[in-house]
């Protein structure tokens, strides 16, 4: 694998940075939504998995992802921002991003637009997040998990065409291509 400029490197830690933090910042609105639900999250998480897939989209290096989500587990863990999950919080960072980078691959030849495409990681990713903390903590069943998906889900693919947004500004910084060897100008967002 190729190694990393140093523009590249700022520009991951810049993104797992605003992912954990803004977390943190739109916490406060998403409780009231899921508050509202009675389930356990999946909007805020939605919004930070977004940085994920824009960092995914514009390197377009195999595993990054991956790579991020396992830094941002680290970073989490050492801040104590690991929230229900605990040390368990890895898998919850992680899982993510392998999910990310799995659809980074499997979309690679598809006719798809590069926005539709962000769409359905960011939102694939949500939902694997929200399966992964079910698992690991909150045991839902039936009805409550089938909402708690969908709320994630939901979250997702708007949280996926907002970063379809900020890839596509940030084209001209990182190159012409928007990830997977589509042109955003062959294929407007």
């Amino acid at each position: 694998m190729k190694r990393y400029d140093l523009r590249t490197l700022i520009f991951l830690a810049l993104c797992c940075d605003l992912g954990l933090f803004s977390k943190r910042l739109i916490s406060p609105a998403a409780n009231l939504v899921t508050d509202a639900l009675h389930i356990p999250g999946g909007v805020g998480t939605s919004f930070s998995l977004m940085f994920l897939v824009i960092a995914a989209v514009v390197i377009r290096k195999r595993g990054c992802a991956a790579v991020m989500g396992a830094v941002q587990s680290v970073i989490a863990l050492s801040l104590g921002m690991v929230g229900s999950m605990g040390a368990l919080s890895a898998i919850g960072y992680i899982m993510p991003g392998v999910m990310i980078d799995f659809l980074m691959l499997a979309l690679k030849h598809t006719p798809l637009p590069m926005k539709e495409r962000m769409v359905c990681m960011n939102a694939a990713a949500a939902v694997c997040a929200s399966l992964t903390a079910n698992v690991i903590v909150f045991r839902l069943g039936g009805a409550a998990l089938l909402l708690y998906l969908c709320v994630s889900a939901t979250t997702g693919t708007l949280c996926g065409c907002l970063g379809a947004r900020i890839v596509q500004k940030l084209t001209p910084v990182f190159g012409n291509t928007g990830g997977c060897g589509t042109k955003w100008k062959e294929r407007a967002v």
